[in-house]
């Protein structure tokens, strides 16, 4: 019997145009997009005449009230996602949503509770952690094979200026609601606690120093995970040269990426064994391994998996809070001066909001 195919209307034709190109249309046999929505109708007529979109909409009611619709793809501006996601989750549908998921951790909170007592779940969007190379860090890392952790560090250099931040909401914290770490480097360090765990504290500076905004554009901050390992972290739009790069020190195996910036799961991965046992191992570990598509591609291939067997989502809500959890600490760092412990409760004082107070 041939697996569900999920009908769709995605939100959004900005990014929402990379869900449809790198996404749904490469797995036409799981998914079939049913409708678009965008309040700029040329866009809309273009993405929607580019894919075939049979219904277009600038409303976003107009889509809670299909009922052919099995899951709406919400990748609006960020100020927009909280209440878009609630929701669609009342109407019963399922949700995808960009990144950032909300706007302040009491928000994803709200969400999480939603979700506890709907009959549909939200996916967040971390399409970088598909890719061949990562997946196999990934492997070998859940295997227990790269042994302890010892030091990763993370580097999001990319360029941004006049005409990206043309865009009215950009670079503004009421509406973007952050700059390089929100927006930009949030994939990459999303991909250093896949691989080595959640963060135990943070200290952050950052400035504005690229472009003439009001939210940062180049940040550095240190961290110390649970496992007692260390982590730096170093962003800014001011790259002449764009790359993402991790590179991850185990006790077992030290991994690291390519510096492709949009696709940094891609391979090859170096992956270098601390030994010839250890190597053994690795191999073995990845003898079985069958390639992995990059970014939307692999992530929508897994998240129809999970959808068609009611297993666990690729991207969680708990993955997505851990993201903003460190958003905030690296906001509340950086404005105080101070490290800031994680994880952080309702008891916080930057929980229901991380920007600078206004």
């Amino acid at each position: 019997m041939a697996a569900k195919i999920w009908t769709v209307a995605v939100v959004g034709c900005g990014v929402g145009r990379l869900h449809l190109a790198e996404g749904y249309a490469r797995h036409p046999d799981k998914f079939r997009v049913l409708a678009l929505c965008d309040l700029d109708p040329a866009r809309l007529a273009a993405v929607g005449d580019e894919f075939a979109i049979p219904r277009r909409t600038t409303s976003f009611d107009d889509l809670l009230a299909m009922a052919d619709l099995d899951i709406i793809d919400i990748c609006t501006p960020p100020t927009l996602h909280g209440a878009q996601i609630l929701a669609a989750l009342a109407a019963g549908k399922q949700v995808v949503c960009e990144k950032p998921l909300a706007g302040s951790l009491a928000e994803v909170d709200r969400v999480i509770a939603a979700e506890r007592t709907a009959s549909t779940r939200v996916m967040p969007i971390f399409q970088y952690r598909y890719g061949d190379g990562l997946q196999q860090a990934k492997r070998i890392v859940d295997l227990g094979l790269a042994g302890k952790p010892y030091i990763g560090t993370v580097e999001t250099a990319w360029k941004r200026g006049a005409k990206y931040y043309a865009t009215p909401w950009r670079g503004r914290w009421d509406t973007e609601l952050g700059g390089v770490l929100l927006t930009h480097a949030i994939h990459a360090h999303d991909l250093l606690t896949y691989l080595m765990g959640p963060i135990a504290s943070v200290f952050a500076r950052t400035a504005t120093r690229v472009n003439p905004i009001e939210v940062e554009d180049c940040a550095v901050a240190t961290l110390e995970l649970a496992s007692g390992a260390l982590a730096s972290l170093a962003c800014t739009l001011g790259s002449h040269k764009e790359i993402s790069r991790l590179r991850l020190c185990f006790e077992h195996v030290t991994f690291e990426s390519t510096q492709a910036p949009y696709a940094p799961g891609d391979g090859p991965w170096q992956i270098v064994p601390g030994s010839p046992e250890a190597a053994r191992r690795i191999e073995d570990a990845l003898a079985d391994h069958h390639v992995v598509p990059s970014r939307f591609e692999g992530l929508m291939a897994a998240y129809h998996a999970a959808l068609t067997s009611g297993g666990a989502l690729p991207v969680t809500l708990a993955d997505a809070r851990q993201s903003l959890e460190l958003i905030t600490a690296l906001n509340h760092s950086a404005a105080t001066g101070a490290a800031v412990s994680l994880p952080i409760g309702a008891d916080h004082p930057r929980y229901r909001d991380w920007r600078p107070a206004r």
